[in-house]
């Protein structure tokens, strides 16, 4: 009994001699992965020590955030994060020293029909100031003089102000004109088709360039030319359902500049309609005089048949008499 007892000690001993081996290897294999990580950890906060020693522009601002309370690795990760965006940014062109109008342009194109005459929908076009009475994205416009008007605009949540200026304005042809403002410029053209008397085709060209990092963002949404889009088709609504009779500006600019007056224009097309009314009339007139010539042609002619029938009355009278 003894010896059994002896040799059960012994197995029992050595299996618990086993475990513990298997239970340090176990943990020697965990420390050795820990200790693998924590040198990775060294090395990644290494790296970026090295880049934070290679953009020194950084490190005020690490530093502050460290002295603040903020773990080394935090501050290191958040100070090169904003270097990103600042490289970003670059990108875009929002740094300082950009042109306003450096960069892609945003090209648009729109083409509508409206069932009204042409100088009808020349002349609403014209009526700048009261764009925003039925657009949805333009809240004012005040014009300066002939040429120049600023516009305050909203495009989705951003508002924004720009001042035009008329290049190019043929009546009943077509308008050019360039604009800047803080957040892009524009340069644009419209121009008026008649495809039938009461039927006009409008065609819109407009060239933006944005200026600053958010508006060249929106850029790449295209939310600039969705609300164009959406105000152009507003003015075809508009000039096809109302029954205003349009005052538009009737004058004429070539480079920048009038060459033609509103007053001047007016004038010269109320001589042209009172020449050509002259001419109608001096028709009828004409007309006129040719059937009084023929009315008294005809008066003659009666006057001669009534003396001859006179004198056929003496003649037969007189052979009554003789033949008495």
């Amino acid at each position: 009994m003894t010896g059994k007892a002896d040799a059960r000690s012994g197995t029992e001993q050595s299996g618990m001699d086993r475990l513990r081996e298997e239970l340090s290897g176990y943990a020697n294999a965990q420390m050795g992965r820990l200790a693998d990580k924590a040198g990775d950890k060294l090395k990644d906060v290494t790296g970026q020590l090295t880049d934070v020693a290679d953009n020194p522009g950084s490190l005020p601002a690490i530093g502050s955030k460290i002295l603040g309370g903020e773990s080394p690795l935090k501050a290191i990760v958040s100070g090169k994060a904003k270097g990103v965006m600042d490289k970003v940014k670059g990108a875009f062109g929002g740094g300082k020293g950009k042109g306003k109008s450096s960069g892609k342009s945003m090209n648009i194109i729109e083409v509508l029909d409206v069932g009204v005459p042409l100088r009808t929908a020349y002349d609403f076009w014209t009526q700048y100031d009261q764009f925003g009475s039925f657009t949805k994205g333009v809240q004012s416009v005040s014009a300066g003089d002939e040429v120049e008007s600023d516009w305050k605009v909203k495009i989705a949540l951003s508002n924004r102000s720009f001042k035009a200026k008329v290049q190019e304005q043929i009546p009943d042809d077509r308008i050019a004109w360039t604009s800047e403002g803080a957040k892009g410029s524009t340069k644009g053209v419209v121009s008026f088709h008649e495809l039938a008397p009461a039927l006009t085709r409008i065609v819109l060209v407009v060239e933006y360039y944005p200026s600053g990092f958010f508006e060249k963002t929106g850029n790449l949404w295209r939310a600039q030319g969705r609300r164009m889009r959406l105000d152009f088709k507003h003015f075809q609504r508009y000039v096809s359902l109302t029954d205003d009779e349009p005052e538009g500006w009737r004058g004429e600019i070539r480079d920048g500049e009038v060459v033609v007056s509103h007053e001047d224009a007016v004038a010269e097309e109320e001589e042209a309609e009172n020449g050509e009314a002259e001419d109608e009339y001096d028709e009828d007139a004409e007309d006129g005089e040719y059937d009084e010539d023929s009315e008294d042609a005809d008066e003659d002619s009666e006057d001669a048949d009534a003396e001859y029938d006179d004198e056929e009355e003496e003649w037969e009278d007189e052979e009554d008499a003789d033949g008495r």
